[in-house]
Protein backbone atom coordinates (compact mmCIF):
# COMPACT_ATOMS: atom_id res chain seq x y z
CA UNK A 1 0.00 0.00 0.00
CA UNK A 2 1.81 3.93 -1.10
CA UNK A 3 1.39 5.68 2.17
CA UNK A 4 0.99 9.67 1.54
CA UNK A 5 3.57 11.50 3.25
CA UNK A 6 1.77 12.48 6.38
CA UNK A 7 -1.51 9.90 7.62
CA UNK A 8 -3.85 12.96 7.77
CA UNK A 9 -7.59 11.68 8.64
CA UNK A 10 -8.80 12.34 4.65
CA UNK A 11 -6.42 10.51 3.43
CA UNK A 12 -6.63 7.47 5.79
CA UNK A 13 -10.45 7.62 4.87
CA UNK A 14 -9.46 7.89 1.13
CA UNK A 15 -7.39 4.68 1.06
CA UNK A 16 -10.12 2.90 2.95
CA UNK A 17 -13.14 3.38 0.86
CA UNK A 18 -11.07 5.03 -2.60
CA UNK A 19 -8.84 2.24 -3.21
CA UNK A 20 -9.98 -0.52 -0.71
CA UNK A 21 -7.50 -1.08 1.47
CA UNK A 22 -8.14 -2.84 4.82
CA UNK A 23 -6.45 -1.43 8.16
CA UNK A 24 -4.28 -5.12 7.82
CA UNK A 25 -2.84 -3.73 5.11
CA UNK A 26 -2.49 -0.29 5.99
CA UNK A 27 -1.27 -1.03 9.63
CA UNK A 28 1.62 -3.40 7.91
CA UNK A 29 2.88 -0.28 5.64
CA UNK A 30 2.70 1.57 8.55
CA UNK A 31 5.17 -0.79 10.34
CA UNK A 32 7.61 -0.80 7.32
CA UNK A 33 7.93 3.00 7.74
CA UNK A 34 8.57 2.96 11.42
CA UNK A 35 11.14 -0.19 10.30
CA UNK A 36 13.30 2.33 8.37
CA UNK A 37 12.91 5.24 11.00
CA UNK A 38 14.86 6.64 13.90
CA UNK A 39 14.49 3.63 16.32
CA UNK A 40 14.59 6.45 19.44
CA UNK A 41 11.18 7.62 17.99
CA UNK A 42 9.29 4.47 19.99
CA UNK A 43 10.08 3.25 22.99
CA UNK A 44 7.97 -0.11 22.53
CA UNK A 45 6.05 -1.28 19.29
CA UNK A 46 2.71 -3.29 19.45
CA UNK A 47 3.72 -6.88 18.53
CA UNK A 48 2.13 -8.20 15.88
CA UNK A 49 0.40 -10.22 17.12
CA UNK A 50 -1.47 -7.38 19.08
CA UNK A 51 -1.99 -5.23 15.81
CA UNK A 52 -3.69 -8.38 14.20
CA UNK A 53 -5.98 -8.98 17.40
CA UNK A 54 -7.05 -5.31 17.78
CA UNK A 55 -7.95 -5.28 13.81
CA UNK A 56 -10.18 -8.42 14.35
CA UNK A 57 -11.84 -6.98 16.91
CA UNK A 58 -12.13 -4.39 15.23
CA UNK A 59 -13.69 -5.66 11.91
CA UNK A 60 -16.16 -7.87 13.96
CA UNK A 61 -18.12 -4.90 15.28
CA UNK A 62 -18.16 -1.72 12.57
CA UNK A 63 -16.87 -4.25 9.43
CA UNK A 64 -17.75 -1.22 7.20
CA UNK A 65 -14.94 0.89 6.32
CA UNK A 66 -15.14 4.16 8.10
CA UNK A 67 -17.93 3.48 10.09
CA UNK A 68 -16.17 4.68 13.23
CA UNK A 69 -15.12 8.18 13.76
CA UNK A 70 -11.36 7.09 14.03
CA UNK A 71 -11.87 3.46 11.79
CA UNK A 72 -8.30 1.49 11.15
CA UNK A 73 -6.69 4.95 12.16
CA UNK A 74 -3.04 4.19 13.42
CA UNK A 75 -1.94 6.28 16.55
CA UNK A 76 1.05 6.63 19.03
CA UNK A 77 0.87 7.14 22.55
CA UNK A 78 3.46 8.64 24.89
CA UNK A 79 4.82 5.73 27.34
CA UNK A 80 3.98 7.69 30.28
CA UNK A 81 -0.13 6.65 29.74
CA UNK A 82 -1.37 2.69 30.04
CA UNK A 83 -2.04 0.97 26.95
CA UNK A 84 -2.75 -2.81 28.20
CA UNK A 85 -0.64 -5.48 26.83
CA UNK A 86 2.20 -2.59 26.58
CA UNK A 87 4.96 -2.05 29.15
CA UNK A 88 4.95 1.67 30.41
CA UNK A 89 8.11 2.85 31.26
CA UNK A 90 8.35 6.72 31.53
CA UNK A 91 11.61 6.47 29.66
CA UNK A 92 13.09 4.66 33.20
CA UNK A 93 13.67 1.14 32.56
CA UNK A 94 13.55 0.40 36.13
CA UNK A 95 10.21 2.02 36.67
CA UNK A 96 8.97 -0.20 33.59
CA UNK A 97 5.68 -2.22 34.66
CA UNK A 98 2.45 -3.86 32.43
CA UNK A 99 -0.57 -2.38 32.81
CA UNK A 100 -3.88 -4.81 32.34
CA UNK A 101 -5.70 -1.70 31.41
CA UNK A 102 -6.01 1.05 28.81
CA UNK A 103 -5.68 4.04 30.68
CA UNK A 104 -9.10 6.37 30.14
CA UNK A 105 -8.68 8.34 27.03
CA UNK A 106 -6.70 5.52 25.52
CA UNK A 107 -10.02 3.11 25.97
CA UNK A 108 -12.29 6.00 23.92
CA UNK A 109 -9.80 6.27 21.29
CA UNK A 110 -9.26 2.51 20.69
CA UNK A 111 -13.50 2.28 21.08
CA UNK A 112 -13.89 5.01 18.42
CA UNK A 113 -11.78 2.46 15.84
CA UNK A 114 -7.78 3.60 16.59
CA UNK A 115 -5.08 1.22 16.70
CA UNK A 116 -2.29 1.97 18.85
CA UNK A 117 0.72 0.91 16.69
CA UNK A 118 3.26 1.83 19.71
CA UNK A 119 4.66 3.90 22.96
CA UNK A 120 6.66 6.90 22.01
CA UNK A 121 9.72 8.23 23.62
CA UNK A 122 9.67 11.06 26.17
CA UNK A 123 12.16 13.02 28.76
CA UNK A 124 11.83 11.01 31.61
CA UNK A 125 8.65 11.17 34.02
CA UNK A 126 7.76 13.66 31.59
CA UNK A 127 10.70 16.34 33.02
CA UNK A 128 11.50 18.51 30.09
CA UNK A 129 10.77 20.22 27.15
CA UNK A 130 13.61 19.51 24.77
CA UNK A 131 13.39 15.82 24.37
CA UNK A 132 16.93 15.15 25.40
CA UNK A 133 17.12 13.12 28.38
CA UNK A 134 16.02 9.52 27.64
CA UNK A 135 17.90 6.18 27.86
CA UNK A 136 16.17 5.32 24.62
CA UNK A 137 17.80 8.11 23.01
CA UNK A 138 16.98 11.59 21.54
CA UNK A 139 14.49 11.83 18.62
CA UNK A 140 15.40 14.84 16.59
CA UNK A 141 13.63 17.46 14.46
CA UNK A 142 12.47 16.57 11.14
CA UNK A 143 14.23 19.13 9.69
CA UNK A 144 17.59 19.06 10.76
CA UNK A 145 18.84 16.49 13.17
CA UNK A 146 20.96 18.63 14.11
CA UNK A 147 18.28 20.04 16.34
CA UNK A 148 16.10 18.53 19.13
CA UNK A 149 12.52 17.53 18.84
CA UNK A 150 11.10 19.31 21.63
CA UNK A 151 9.88 17.31 24.51
CA UNK A 152 8.86 16.22 26.82
CA UNK A 153 6.43 14.69 24.49
CA UNK A 154 9.40 13.61 21.69
CA UNK A 155 7.98 10.83 20.37
CA UNK A 156 4.98 11.45 19.81
CA UNK A 157 5.41 14.49 18.21
CA UNK A 158 7.92 12.75 15.86
CA UNK A 159 6.04 10.25 14.98
CA UNK A 160 2.53 12.18 13.73
CA UNK A 161 5.59 14.79 11.89
CA UNK A 162 7.34 11.56 10.01
CA UNK A 163 3.95 9.83 8.59
CA UNK A 164 4.26 7.10 11.10
CA UNK A 165 0.79 8.22 13.06
CA UNK A 166 -2.00 9.93 11.97
CA UNK A 167 -2.49 11.43 15.79
CA UNK A 168 -0.42 11.01 18.82
CA UNK A 169 -1.19 11.26 22.71
CA UNK A 170 1.15 13.09 24.10
CA UNK A 171 0.92 14.81 27.68
CA UNK A 172 1.63 18.64 28.70
CA UNK A 173 2.27 20.31 32.21
CA UNK A 174 4.41 23.05 31.15
CA UNK A 175 4.62 23.03 27.26
CA UNK A 176 5.17 19.18 26.05
CA UNK A 177 2.41 19.08 23.73
CA UNK A 178 3.08 22.78 21.94
CA UNK A 179 6.95 22.59 22.00
CA UNK A 180 7.45 19.55 20.24
CA UNK A 181 4.76 20.87 17.94
CA UNK A 182 6.15 24.08 16.85
CA UNK A 183 9.53 22.32 16.15
CA UNK A 184 7.86 19.50 13.95
CA UNK A 185 5.31 21.50 12.04
CA UNK A 186 2.52 20.30 13.36
CA UNK A 187 -0.87 20.84 15.51
CA UNK A 188 -0.66 20.55 18.98
CA UNK A 189 -3.99 20.75 21.34
CA UNK A 190 -3.21 21.60 24.89
CA UNK A 191 -7.32 21.05 26.81
CA UNK A 192 -8.36 23.03 29.23
CA UNK A 193 -7.41 21.26 32.56
CA UNK A 194 -9.82 18.16 33.16
CA UNK A 195 -11.18 18.13 29.86
CA UNK A 196 -9.48 14.67 29.32
CA UNK A 197 -8.89 12.30 31.71
CA UNK A 198 -6.20 11.50 33.17
CA UNK A 199 -6.91 7.98 34.59
CA UNK A 200 -4.37 5.93 33.71
CA UNK A 201 -1.76 8.71 32.75
CA UNK A 202 1.63 8.41 35.21
CA UNK A 203 1.38 12.30 36.73
CA UNK A 204 4.46 14.21 36.12
CA UNK A 205 2.88 17.06 38.40
CA UNK A 206 -0.38 16.17 39.14
CA UNK A 207 -2.61 19.21 39.56
CA UNK A 208 -1.69 20.33 36.71
CA UNK A 209 -1.24 17.25 33.77
CA UNK A 210 -3.00 16.92 30.74
CA UNK A 211 -3.15 14.72 28.45
CA UNK A 212 -2.69 16.68 24.85
CA UNK A 213 -3.06 15.33 21.17
CA UNK A 214 -0.57 15.84 18.33
CA UNK A 215 -2.44 16.50 14.55
CA UNK A 216 -1.74 16.87 11.39
CA UNK A 217 -4.46 19.57 11.29
CA UNK A 218 -7.02 21.54 13.44
CA UNK A 219 -9.49 19.52 11.77
CA UNK A 220 -7.97 16.02 12.98
CA UNK A 221 -6.74 17.29 15.93
CA UNK A 222 -10.86 18.56 16.74
CA UNK A 223 -12.03 14.84 15.70
CA UNK A 224 -9.81 13.28 17.93
CA UNK A 225 -9.99 15.86 21.10
CA UNK A 226 -13.80 15.32 20.50
CA UNK A 227 -13.71 11.53 20.87
CA UNK A 228 -11.05 12.09 23.87
CA UNK A 229 -12.66 14.37 26.35
CA UNK A 230 -15.24 13.04 28.96
CA UNK A 231 -16.05 13.52 32.16
CA UNK A 232 -14.97 10.24 34.62
CA UNK A 233 -16.02 10.04 38.17
CA UNK A 234 -12.87 8.26 38.77
CA UNK A 235 -10.50 10.93 37.73
CA UNK A 236 -10.26 13.16 40.94
CA UNK A 237 -8.87 15.95 38.08
CA UNK A 238 -11.63 15.55 35.82
CA UNK A 239 -13.97 18.38 34.98
CA UNK A 240 -17.82 19.03 34.05
CA UNK A 241 -17.59 20.76 31.33
CA UNK A 242 -19.42 23.83 29.85
CA UNK A 243 -18.02 24.98 26.84
CA UNK A 244 -16.73 28.72 26.56
CA UNK A 245 -17.86 29.80 23.15
CA UNK A 246 -15.50 33.13 21.75
CA UNK A 247 -16.85 35.90 19.29
CA UNK A 248 -17.26 34.76 15.79
CA UNK A 249 -16.97 38.56 14.99
CA UNK A 250 -15.32 41.29 16.67
CA UNK A 251 -12.62 39.09 17.81
CA UNK A 252 -9.88 40.68 20.08
CA UNK A 253 -6.59 39.33 20.06
CA UNK A 254 -4.33 40.45 22.55
CA UNK A 255 -0.33 39.60 21.52
CA UNK A 256 2.94 40.62 23.02
CA UNK A 257 3.64 44.12 23.39
CA UNK A 258 7.34 44.89 21.51
CA UNK A 259 9.20 45.27 24.37
CA UNK A 260 8.23 41.96 25.59
CA UNK A 261 8.58 39.71 22.62
CA UNK A 262 11.87 37.91 23.41
CA UNK A 263 13.45 35.09 20.37
CA UNK A 264 16.52 35.45 21.61
CA UNK A 265 18.05 36.23 18.89
CA UNK A 266 16.10 34.67 16.28
CA UNK A 267 14.54 37.59 13.61
CA UNK A 268 13.02 35.72 11.69
CA UNK A 269 10.82 34.19 14.25
CA UNK A 270 10.10 38.05 15.81
CA UNK A 271 8.81 38.36 11.75
CA UNK A 272 6.66 35.33 11.51
CA UNK A 273 4.98 36.04 14.81
CA UNK A 274 3.77 39.51 13.26
CA UNK A 275 2.77 37.66 10.21
CA UNK A 276 0.72 35.52 12.29
CA UNK A 277 -0.54 38.46 14.23
CA UNK A 278 -1.92 39.74 10.68
CA UNK A 279 -2.94 36.74 9.74
CA UNK A 280 -5.71 37.06 12.37
CA UNK A 281 -7.89 39.80 10.50
CA UNK A 282 -8.68 40.66 14.10
CA UNK A 283 -8.94 43.69 16.53
CA UNK A 284 -5.05 43.47 18.06
CA UNK A 285 -4.60 44.34 21.39
CA UNK A 286 -1.54 44.34 23.01
CA UNK A 287 -1.20 43.06 26.60
CA UNK A 288 1.04 42.94 29.63
CA UNK A 289 2.82 39.78 29.51
CA UNK A 290 4.58 40.62 32.92
CA UNK A 291 2.26 38.92 35.45
CA UNK A 292 1.65 35.59 32.94
CA UNK A 293 5.49 35.88 33.12
CA UNK A 294 5.77 35.50 36.71
CA UNK A 295 3.07 32.86 37.08
CA UNK A 296 5.68 31.43 34.32
CA UNK A 297 8.37 31.12 36.82
CA UNK A 298 6.77 29.56 39.73
CA UNK A 299 6.45 26.50 37.79
CA UNK A 300 10.13 25.68 37.48
CA UNK A 301 11.07 28.02 40.23
CA UNK A 302 8.61 27.81 42.76
CA UNK A 303 7.62 24.54 44.85
CA UNK A 304 5.61 23.05 42.19
CA UNK A 305 9.11 21.15 41.56
CA UNK A 306 8.26 19.34 45.06
CA UNK A 307 4.94 17.80 43.74
CA UNK A 308 7.22 15.81 40.67
CA UNK A 309 8.87 14.31 43.03
CA UNK A 310 5.83 13.21 45.16
CA UNK A 311 5.02 11.52 42.35
CA UNK A 312 8.26 10.34 41.67
CA UNK A 313 8.54 9.25 45.07
CA UNK A 314 5.18 7.45 45.10
CA UNK A 315 6.56 5.65 42.14
CA UNK A 316 8.95 4.06 44.27
CA UNK A 317 12.08 4.20 41.29
CA UNK A 318 15.42 4.31 42.80
CA UNK A 319 17.36 7.49 42.68
CA UNK A 320 20.25 5.81 41.09
CA UNK A 321 17.56 4.91 37.90
CA UNK A 322 16.91 8.89 37.11
CA UNK A 323 18.28 10.51 34.09
CA UNK A 324 20.86 13.18 35.40
CA UNK A 325 19.68 16.58 34.37
CA UNK A 326 15.81 15.18 35.85
CA UNK A 327 17.63 14.55 39.16
CA UNK A 328 18.50 17.43 39.12
CA UNK A 329 15.35 19.19 38.41
CA UNK A 330 14.20 17.36 41.27
CA UNK A 331 16.51 17.92 43.58
CA UNK A 332 15.41 21.27 44.09
CA UNK A 333 12.29 20.13 45.88
CA UNK A 334 14.24 20.00 48.91
CA UNK A 335 14.78 24.00 48.99
CA UNK A 336 10.83 24.03 49.52
CA UNK A 337 8.76 24.44 52.68
CA UNK A 338 5.26 23.55 53.16
CA UNK A 339 5.46 27.63 54.13
CA UNK A 340 6.99 28.04 50.70
CA UNK A 341 4.62 26.14 48.95
CA UNK A 342 1.40 28.08 50.73
CA UNK A 343 3.63 31.66 49.85
CA UNK A 344 3.30 30.45 46.47
CA UNK A 345 -0.34 29.61 46.13
CA UNK A 346 -1.41 32.60 47.61
CA UNK A 347 1.16 34.28 45.32
CA UNK A 348 -0.61 32.46 42.08
CA UNK A 349 -4.31 33.20 43.25
CA UNK A 350 -2.82 37.18 43.21
CA UNK A 351 -1.72 36.86 40.02
CA UNK A 352 -4.41 35.19 38.16
CA UNK A 353 -6.48 38.00 39.36
CA UNK A 354 -4.14 40.42 37.34
CA UNK A 355 -4.03 37.81 34.54
CA UNK A 356 -7.84 37.76 34.34
CA UNK A 357 -7.79 41.74 34.41
CA UNK A 358 -5.20 41.33 30.84
CA UNK A 359 -7.23 38.36 29.99
CA UNK A 360 -10.66 40.96 29.90
CA UNK A 361 -9.04 43.05 27.39
CA UNK A 362 -8.50 39.79 25.06
CA UNK A 363 -10.64 36.71 23.25
CA UNK A 364 -7.67 35.17 23.14
CA UNK A 365 -4.08 35.25 23.19
CA UNK A 366 -1.86 34.82 20.10
CA UNK A 367 1.74 34.21 21.52
CA UNK A 368 4.85 32.39 20.16
CA UNK A 369 4.77 28.94 20.80
CA UNK A 370 8.51 28.79 22.32
CA UNK A 371 11.30 31.66 21.08
CA UNK A 372 12.86 28.92 19.14
CA UNK A 373 14.76 25.85 18.93
CA UNK A 374 18.01 24.51 19.91
CA UNK A 375 20.46 22.24 18.46
CA UNK A 376 21.52 18.84 20.86
CA UNK A 377 25.08 20.38 21.28
CA UNK A 378 23.61 23.63 22.71
CA UNK A 379 20.74 21.82 24.86
CA UNK A 380 23.16 19.30 26.10
CA UNK A 381 25.73 22.03 26.86
CA UNK A 382 22.70 24.28 29.33
CA UNK A 383 20.31 21.72 30.14
CA UNK A 384 18.86 23.88 32.75
CA UNK A 385 18.64 27.00 31.14
CA UNK A 386 17.67 26.41 27.61
CA UNK A 387 14.87 24.27 28.69
CA UNK A 388 13.53 27.10 30.68
CA UNK A 389 13.98 28.87 27.78
CA UNK A 390 11.70 26.86 25.91
CA UNK A 391 9.01 26.88 28.34
CA UNK A 392 8.53 31.17 28.30
CA UNK A 393 5.08 31.91 26.47
CA UNK A 394 3.84 28.01 27.47
CA UNK A 395 4.63 27.44 31.35
CA UNK A 396 1.65 29.60 33.06
CA UNK A 397 -1.49 28.11 31.05
CA UNK A 398 -2.32 24.93 33.40
CA UNK A 399 -1.46 27.44 36.40
CA UNK A 400 -4.21 29.36 35.05
CA UNK A 401 -6.63 26.79 33.72
CA UNK A 402 -6.38 27.79 30.36
CA UNK A 403 -7.10 26.23 27.21
CA UNK A 404 -4.01 26.46 24.32
CA UNK A 405 -3.62 25.11 20.90
CA UNK A 406 -0.55 24.73 19.18
CA UNK A 407 -0.05 25.51 15.33
CA UNK A 408 2.49 26.03 12.49
CA UNK A 409 3.14 29.51 11.54
CA UNK A 410 5.70 29.54 9.06
CA UNK A 411 9.62 28.71 8.06
CA UNK A 412 13.03 30.33 8.56
CA UNK A 413 15.46 30.72 5.39
CA UNK A 414 17.21 27.88 7.20
CA UNK A 415 14.33 25.15 6.87
CA UNK A 416 13.33 25.52 10.65
CA UNK A 417 10.01 25.49 11.51
CA UNK A 418 8.20 28.14 13.73
CA UNK A 419 4.79 28.06 15.21
CA UNK A 420 2.10 30.09 17.71
CA UNK A 421 -0.13 29.32 20.34
CA UNK A 422 -3.87 30.50 20.77
CA UNK A 423 -4.61 30.46 24.42
CA UNK A 424 -8.37 30.82 25.80
CA UNK A 425 -10.33 30.97 28.42
CA UNK A 426 -11.27 27.83 30.56
CA UNK A 427 -12.99 25.24 27.95
CA UNK A 428 -12.79 26.96 25.10
CA UNK A 429 -10.99 24.20 23.39
CA UNK A 430 -13.83 23.97 20.81
CA UNK A 431 -13.66 27.57 19.77
CA UNK A 432 -10.34 27.81 19.43
CA UNK A 433 -10.54 26.08 16.21
CA UNK A 434 -11.70 28.53 13.91
CA UNK A 435 -9.09 30.67 13.99
CA UNK A 436 -6.47 28.42 14.40
CA UNK A 437 -7.18 26.73 11.42
CA UNK A 438 -7.42 30.25 9.65
CA UNK A 439 -4.36 31.22 11.21
CA UNK A 440 -2.64 27.26 10.27
CA UNK A 441 -4.07 27.63 6.69
CA UNK A 442 -2.50 31.36 5.97
CA UNK A 443 0.74 30.46 7.15
CA UNK A 444 1.05 28.16 4.09
CA UNK A 445 3.61 25.79 5.49
CA UNK A 446 1.76 22.32 5.34
CA UNK A 447 2.05 19.62 7.99
CA UNK A 448 5.08 17.95 9.91
CA UNK A 449 7.47 16.73 6.76
CA UNK A 450 4.64 17.49 3.85
CA UNK A 451 5.19 21.34 3.39
CA UNK A 452 2.39 21.12 0.25
CA UNK A 453 -0.51 19.61 2.81
CA UNK A 454 -3.59 21.89 3.06
CA UNK A 455 -5.11 21.83 6.47
CA UNK A 456 -9.16 20.64 5.44
CA UNK A 457 -12.09 22.30 6.66
CA UNK A 458 -13.08 22.26 10.32
CA UNK A 459 -15.63 19.67 10.76
CA UNK A 460 -19.10 20.69 11.56
CA UNK A 461 -19.88 21.64 15.53
CA UNK A 462 -21.15 19.84 17.87
CA UNK A 463 -22.97 23.65 19.97
CA UNK A 464 -26.45 23.26 19.96
CA UNK A 465 -29.04 25.59 18.69
CA UNK A 466 -29.31 28.70 20.36
CA UNK A 467 -30.97 31.63 19.52
CA UNK A 468 -28.97 34.98 19.43
CA UNK A 469 -29.69 38.63 20.71
CA UNK A 470 -27.83 41.69 19.65
CA UNK A 471 -27.32 44.39 23.00
CA UNK A 472 -26.24 47.89 22.64
CA UNK A 473 -26.53 49.40 26.36
CA UNK A 474 -26.79 48.07 29.94
CA UNK A 475 -26.79 44.63 29.11
CA UNK A 476 -23.13 45.05 27.24
CA UNK A 477 -19.85 43.10 28.94
CA UNK A 478 -18.65 44.76 31.82
CA UNK A 479 -22.02 46.94 32.12
CA UNK A 480 -24.54 46.44 34.97
CA UNK A 481 -26.79 44.31 33.88
CA UNK A 482 -25.14 41.98 31.88
CA UNK A 483 -25.23 39.66 35.04
CA UNK A 484 -29.04 38.98 33.59
CA UNK A 485 -27.49 37.01 30.78
CA UNK A 486 -25.00 35.49 32.58
CA UNK A 487 -27.63 34.07 34.89
CA UNK A 488 -29.21 32.64 31.71
CA UNK A 489 -25.89 31.00 30.63
CA UNK A 490 -26.04 33.62 27.77
CA UNK A 491 -22.66 32.90 25.83
CA UNK A 492 -20.90 35.86 23.82
CA UNK A 493 -20.48 35.13 20.10
CA UNK A 494 -20.00 38.04 18.27
CA UNK A 495 -19.25 41.35 18.43
CA UNK A 496 -19.91 44.31 15.56
CA UNK A 497 -22.45 47.54 14.64
CA UNK A 498 -25.53 48.54 13.22
CA UNK A 499 -26.03 49.54 9.98
CA UNK A 500 -25.44 53.15 8.84
CA UNK A 501 -29.08 54.31 9.63
CA UNK A 502 -29.48 53.51 13.94
CA UNK A 503 -29.84 56.22 16.36
CA UNK A 504 -28.69 56.27 20.05
CA UNK A 505 -30.51 57.75 23.48
CA UNK A 506 -30.03 57.78 26.78
CA UNK A 507 -33.60 57.21 27.77
CA UNK A 508 -34.60 59.09 31.18
CA UNK A 509 -35.46 58.08 34.86
CA UNK A 510 -33.92 54.44 34.04
CA UNK A 511 -31.79 53.03 37.14
CA UNK A 512 -29.05 51.83 35.92
CA UNK A 513 -29.33 54.05 33.05
CA UNK A 514 -29.97 52.62 29.75
CA UNK A 515 -30.32 53.53 26.04
CA UNK A 516 -32.70 53.58 23.18
CA UNK A 517 -32.15 52.40 19.49
CA UNK A 518 -34.06 53.00 16.72
CA UNK A 519 -33.88 53.42 13.30
CA UNK A 520 -34.24 56.02 10.87
CA UNK A 521 -33.87 54.64 7.45
CA UNK A 522 -34.30 58.55 6.40
CA UNK A 523 -31.34 59.90 7.42
CA UNK A 524 -29.65 61.24 10.31
CA UNK A 525 -28.43 58.11 11.44
CA UNK A 526 -24.95 56.45 12.24
CA UNK A 527 -23.71 52.78 13.09
CA UNK A 528 -23.44 51.57 16.79
CA UNK A 529 -21.71 49.20 18.63
CA UNK A 530 -23.52 46.02 20.00
CA UNK A 531 -22.93 42.74 21.22
CA UNK A 532 -24.25 39.30 20.22
CA UNK A 533 -24.90 36.37 22.68
CA UNK A 534 -26.88 33.56 22.43
CA UNK A 535 -29.60 32.00 24.56
CA UNK A 536 -31.30 28.68 24.68
CA UNK A 537 -34.44 28.80 23.61
CA UNK A 538 -35.94 28.52 27.00
CA UNK A 539 -33.27 31.57 28.45
CA UNK A 540 -34.40 33.11 25.58
CA UNK A 541 -38.14 33.41 25.94
CA UNK A 542 -37.09 34.36 29.88
CA UNK A 543 -35.14 37.00 29.11
CA UNK A 544 -37.41 38.54 26.55
CA UNK A 545 -40.30 38.40 28.84
CA UNK A 546 -38.81 40.36 31.18
CA UNK A 547 -38.33 43.31 28.92
CA UNK A 548 -39.97 46.19 30.10
CA UNK A 549 -41.71 49.33 26.88
CA UNK A 550 -40.68 51.40 25.98
CA UNK A 551 -37.88 48.69 25.19
CA UNK A 552 -38.73 45.50 22.84
CA UNK A 553 -37.12 43.26 20.76
CA UNK A 554 -36.55 43.73 16.94
CA UNK A 555 -34.45 42.77 13.80
CA UNK A 556 -31.48 45.01 13.95
CA UNK A 557 -29.58 44.78 10.72
CA UNK A 558 -25.67 44.15 10.97
CA UNK A 559 -23.47 46.06 9.01
CA UNK A 560 -21.55 42.91 8.48
CA UNK A 561 -24.57 42.26 6.59
CA UNK A 562 -27.86 40.12 7.87
CA UNK A 563 -30.04 40.79 10.67
CA UNK A 564 -30.15 39.90 14.33
CA UNK A 565 -32.74 40.16 17.07
CA UNK A 566 -31.79 42.68 19.32
CA UNK A 567 -33.57 45.62 21.88
CA UNK A 568 -34.73 48.58 19.99
CA UNK A 569 -36.95 51.43 21.62
CA UNK A 570 -40.31 52.27 20.29
CA UNK A 571 -40.01 56.05 19.19
CA UNK A 572 -42.22 58.27 21.34
CA UNK A 573 -39.90 57.29 24.30
CA UNK A 574 -36.91 59.45 22.56
CA UNK A 575 -38.66 62.31 21.48
CA UNK A 576 -37.23 64.70 24.14
CA UNK A 577 -34.01 62.37 25.04
CA UNK A 578 -30.73 62.98 24.32
CA UNK A 579 -29.08 61.98 21.63
CA UNK A 580 -25.66 60.22 21.95
CA UNK A 581 -25.78 58.66 18.54
CA UNK A 582 -22.96 60.47 17.72
CA UNK A 583 -20.48 58.86 20.05
CA UNK A 584 -21.13 55.84 18.39
CA UNK A 585 -22.40 53.41 21.25
CA UNK A 586 -22.88 53.33 24.75
CA UNK A 587 -19.79 52.38 26.12
CA UNK A 588 -17.81 55.97 24.53
CA UNK A 589 -20.93 57.73 26.36
CA UNK A 590 -20.56 56.13 29.63
CA UNK A 591 -16.74 56.68 29.59
CA UNK A 592 -17.18 60.35 28.96
CA UNK A 593 -20.46 60.43 31.88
Amino acid sequence: MQLPKVLDLAAIRSLYAGDGGTPHELIAAVGERIDAADPAIFITRTPAAMLTAAIDALLVRAPEPNSLPLWGVPCAVKDNIDVAGLPTTCACPDFARNPEHDAAVVARLVAAGAIVVGKTNLDQFATGLNGTRSPYGAPRCVFDRNYISGGSSSGSAVAVASGLASFALGTDTAGSGRVPAMINNIVGIKPTPGLISNRGMVPACESLDCVSIFAISVSDGAVVRRVAEGYDAADPWSRRVTPSPLPRTGMRVGVLARAEREFLGHEEHAALYDEAIQNTGAEIVEIDYAPFREVAALLYDGPWVAERQAALDELGVPAAAVEPTVARVLAGAARFSAVDSFKAFHRLEQLRRVCEAQLASADVLLLPTAPCGFTVEAMLAEPMARNSELGLYTNFCNLLGLAALAVPAGFTRAGLAFGVTLVGPAFSDEALGALAHRLHLLAASGSGIDRRFVPPPLPASTATDRIEIAVVGAHLSGMPLNHELQALDAQLVGRGRTTEDYRLFVLPDTQPRKPGLTRSPGGGGSSIELEIWSLSAAAFGRFVSAIRSPLGIGKVKLASGGEVDGFLCEAWAVEHAREITELGGWRAFCALA
